[in-house]
């Protein structure tokens, strides 16, 4: 990946306009032909030093307001919406460079790699496009991109930048499955998931082999979690587990959502339907963050949401645990020794990391980064590559 130079943007034609000139008469002053004037108003042709004073002194300005600078840019795949320019962040996957948006929250406490400006400076949800680079390109091939949807991943990422701050690491909030599929799309360098398969009682596994079949995919363990129900404080309705649910009110995860597999496994298991579920209060209020579940019971918006032990100690929840789930990174093949991901694994097993990830309630990390479980044909033994 390589950004394109910067380059001179000329306001020669407008200061010679604000000074009531023609071309002509400028070029006679200035001592240069008509034809030399237009490249140099055009930007084709950048003057001399000389030839840049005699102009400066002919239009009554100083040299420095006869051209600015426009830094450079690269052109780059939109992963989100942009309504305008727009501040995004950048990493570099494969041959492509992704442009993923800064807006609400995140727009205001991260730093932006670069602005993105649409064609026509309207809205824009997918494609191409240019942007302009607010910072040096050579991080982003050392940039990686991670998508999941456990709010521990952003803590991760910012152990990452303390430990090894040559290197960087994205995070993407998106549901497990939606994590997958970013991958297969080539929009992100591993994808941390916890899918529940209630027919072979495995987790992660089947859906990576089903969703990638003939690529070498890595499953390494991230941690251990608590997934259970999430309520109000002091439990007021006295749920015990999960006979109790149905009558409450729900506050249900998106589908494709791991925490939403698990409740589906758990009323199964009840002996409920599907259509019996889909009619429970609130089945089909969905929201698209273990946090955000959490923040509908706490608000007294729902009875229960589905969801991990830390969102509800993080929100002062009382929680009842039901099952302990493996939360997995899946990395394809190509990027297993990507330098972001390296450090990553690397700090996941660090004493530091695992104390600050256990005060978050409700965490096993004593085999982050060991390699489970590799799908996909065989493949010659793995060699580093340098990046």
């Amino acid at each position: 990946m390589t950004a394109a130079p910067g380059t001179l943007r000329s306001h020669v034609k407008a200061l010679r306009e604000r000074a009531h000139l023609g071309p002509s008469e400028l070029a006679r002053r200035v001592g240069i032909s008509r034809q030399a004037l237009h490249k140099i108003e055009t930007g084709v042709s950048p003057p001399s030093t000389l030839i840049a004073f005699h102009l400066a002194r002919a239009l009554h300005c100083r040299v420095d307001e006869l051209f600015t600078l426009v830094p450079p840019a690269v052109t780059a795949t939109l992963c989100g919406t942009v309504n305008g320019d727009t501040r995004v962040q950048l990493a570099q996957v494969a041959e492509r460079v992704l442009a993923f948006p800064l807006t609400g929250t995140p727009g205001f406490r991260q730093t932006a790699d670069g602005v993105a400006h649409p064609p026509g400076g309207g809205r824009m949800a997918a494609g191409e496009v240019p942007v302009e680079l607010l910072g040096p390109p050579e991080r982003l091939p050392r940039t990686a991109v991670l998508v999941g949807c456990d709010p521990s991943l952003e803590l991760l990422s910012t152990h990452v930048a303390g430990h090894t701050p040559e290197v960087r690491v994205l995070w993407s909030p998106v549901s497990s499955l939606a994590a997958l599929e970013a991958l297969g799309r080539g929009e992100a360098h591993a994808a941390a998931i916890h899918l529940w398969d209630a027919h072979t009682s495995v987790s992660n596994l089947p859906f990576v082999a089903r969703l990638f079949p003939g690529r070498v995919m890595h499953l390494l363990t991230l941690w251990s979690w608590e997934q259970g129900l999430m309520l109000p404080p002091g439990n007021p309705k006295g749920v015990t587990g999960v006979s109790d649910l149905p009558g409450l009110q729900l506050v249900n995860r998106e589908a494709g959502a791991g925490s939403r597999l698990l409740l589906d496994a758990w009323l199964g298991d009840l002996g409920l339907t599907l259509r019996q579920r889909r009619a429970l209060p609130g089945y089909g209020d969905e929201v698209h963050s273990p946090l955000e579940a959490a923040g509908r019971v706490a608000a007294g918006q729902a009875d229960v949401a589905p969801g991990p032990r830390s969102a509800a100690q993080a929100l002062g929840l009382h929680f009842v645990p039901v099952q302990v789930e493996r939360l997995d990174l899946v990395v394809p093949d190509e990027h297993l020794f990507h330098p972001g991901l390296t450090a990553l694994i690397e700090v996941a097993q660090t004493s530091a990391f695992r104390a600050d990830l256990a005060l978050l309630g409700g965490y096993d990390p004593s085999h982050a980064g060991e390699r489970w479980q590799t799908t996909g044909p065989s493949s010659p033994p793995l060699q580093e590559v340098a990046p």
